[in-house]
């Protein structure tokens, strides 16, 4: 089986069967992963940059610690210590990265739709690792392989996506893919972080009540406050959030069932979620970083049969 796309831009490009197809091919990476050789040596002769013009640290060390588990050879580009700082445009420095020869290039960047724009003008292939507030599809992905881990599959779950909605590109991708997959989605938080019109536009309930929502899923996502990305004050303080909105094991134990904890990182502890909550054994948290290398394998490995 093959991806139905050439790039890796977005879960909204992806089938099903894509999605089943990454999942499948990333189990089988992480067998891989448990190994004493942890390597497979399978792309040996391509060659791919990590090219990240905002900052991240779990998603680009995952990326390179994938790229080097299939044998690729990686080139990492920070804008911050490059021709960029001095003006340089994003279509000048990737094509003169791909006069080096680059198969695949993983990016990241603080603009929207700036994957997209690289994919109509070259001719390697893109993996989107976050663009603006659009999506970031392989967190998505890792995100699925976790509850399909702990709960058998994603048909029928009911999955709660807390917090900062408005500005989480994790959310978008999130919503796209459980829709995909027969998930029942939920968006929860003050409703000055969430978009007015997602109910109809994507499908999903909205309830602003954290206690309501909670009694309602099988799965938390627990998302961070943007506060980078608001150019606006949206609630009155992080401390007032964490009392209305913020998932406590106070608020858990009143519940009338286990359900699943998630959360993609970096965590504000004490904002959106406590630590005796996120260390619980009903947290996946943990999960969800081993499996994102195992994800971005698949995908990375899955593409490069298209180069």
């Amino acid at each position: 089986m093959q991806l139905s796309t050439k790039h890796l831009l977005g879960i909204k490009d992806l089938t099903p069967s894509d999605i089943s197809l990454i999942l499948s091919t990333a189990t089988q990476f992480k067998e891989v992963l448990q190994r004493s050789v942890k390597k497979v040596p399978s792309l040996r002769d391509v060659t791919i940059v990590n090219l990240f013009y905002e900052n991240s640290t779990r998603t680009r060390i995952s990326f390179e610690l994938a790229e080097k588990r299939l044998g690729a050879d990686a080139i990492n580009f920070s804008a911050s210590a490059s021709s960029v700082s001095k003006g340089e445009t994003l279509l000048d420095t990737v094509n003169n990265i791909l006069s080096m020869k680059v198969d695949m290039v993983v990016m990241r960047h603080s603009a929207s739709g700036a994957p997209h724009f690289l994919a109509k003008h070259i001719p390697a292939a893109i993996i989107n690792a976050g663009d603006g507030i659009n999506e970031h599809p392989t967190q998505a992905l890792l995100d699925a392989l976790s509850i399909q881990e702990r709960l058998g599959s994603l048909e029928g779950k009911k999955v709660v996506l807390v917090g900062d909605i408005m500005h989480s590109r994790v959310a978008l991708s999130n919503i796209y893919l459980l829709n995909k997959m027969g998930a029942q989605v939920m968006v929860a938080g003050p409703p000055t972080l969430i978009p007015k019109y997602i109910a109809e536009a994507l499908h999903v309930k909205v309830e602003y009540n954290i206690k309501k929502a909670l009694e309602w899923c099988d799965v938390a996502n627990v998302l961070r406050i943007q506060l980078e990305r608001q150019n606006q004050v949206l609630f009155s303080s992080l401390r007032e959030y964490n009392l209305a909105y913020g998932v406590t094991r106070k608020l858990l134990d009143g519940l009338k069932k286990e359900i699943v904890i998630m959360h993609p990182g970096p965590i504000n502890r004490g904002v959106e979620i406590t630590s005796d909550v996120a260390d619980s054994k009903q947290s996946v948290i943990l999960n969800q970083v081993e499996n994102g290398v195992a994800i971005r394998m698949a995908v990375i490995y899955l593409l490069a049969s298209k180069i």
